[in-house]
């Protein structure tokens, strides 16, 4: 998204069921000078998710309202999305990962970054609470096989193939192997809302502080 002034944003779609009318509503969501900002874009009514998605990243393009960021001199990825990509591969303080974390401090939760849950085995999660045992991990689209966003790649498929699906496997043995241990594992795609993924991670947080301890509804990998 061009924020003028030679400065861009990568904004997200974002869908609002309203329960009264039963209407979908998206909105266009980006980062700028450290906060959120939303524009709602239109209604949506296709069959799923990921159609409703689409239909609504169109109309944004449609109105004008997102743009490709030039590539600057020098660079050697082939579009902005494979660069955005590129720039993206970081272990921690995503922007994803940047507002969640910023939401679950507001609600009063305190916690690691980047650390792994049980010193033992060498993985690692974005957001850990030790004392509730419970792990979080913000998973990007392209990196993780998103099934709604992700596209292979054209370009050196077989690689990108093994990579991805050797990402899949490893995120599902990691998963299984923190629950048998008993902690609660939830997984946020980075395309999802981050009020409703913090809304979900601070239930499951009180609930097991608080000894009740039900199954996160997270997704699971």
């Amino acid at each position: 998204m061009d924020l003028g002034d030679g400065r861009y944003a990568r904004a997200s779609i974002a869908l609002k069921l309203y329960r009264r009318t039963r209407r979908i509503r998206a909105y266009l969501r980006w980062s700028q000078d450290g906060g959120t900002q939303e524009r709602y874009v239109c209604e949506v009514d296709r069959a799923t998710r990921g159609e409703n998605l689409a239909e609504a990243w169109r109309q944004a393009r449609e109105m004008g309202l997102v743009s490709e960021q030039p590539l600057p001199a020098g660079s050697k990825a082939y579009s902005t999305s494979v660069r955005a990509v590129m720039r993206a591969n970081r272990g921690k303080d995503t922007g994803p990962e940047l507002a969640l974390r910023k939401l679950l401090y507001r609600r009063g939760l305190r916690y690691r970054v980047d650390a792994r849950p049980i010193s033992e085995i060498r993985r690692r999660a974005d957001v850990v609470f030790p004392g509730a045992r419970v792990a979080v991990f913000v998973d990007g689209c392209f990196w993780h096989g998103c099934p709604e966003h992700y596209r292979p790649s054209t370009r050196n498929a077989e690689f990108w193939r093994d990579k991805i699906e050797g990402n899949r496997i490893r995120d599902i043995e990691t998963t299984k192997t923190l629950r048998s241990a008993g902690w609660a594992v939830i997984r946020v795609w980075e395309h999802e809302a981050p009020e409703s993924a913090a809304e979900l991670i601070a239930h499951e947080v009180q609930a097991r502080r608080s000894g009740a301890r039900p199954p996160a509804d997270g997704r699971s990998g």
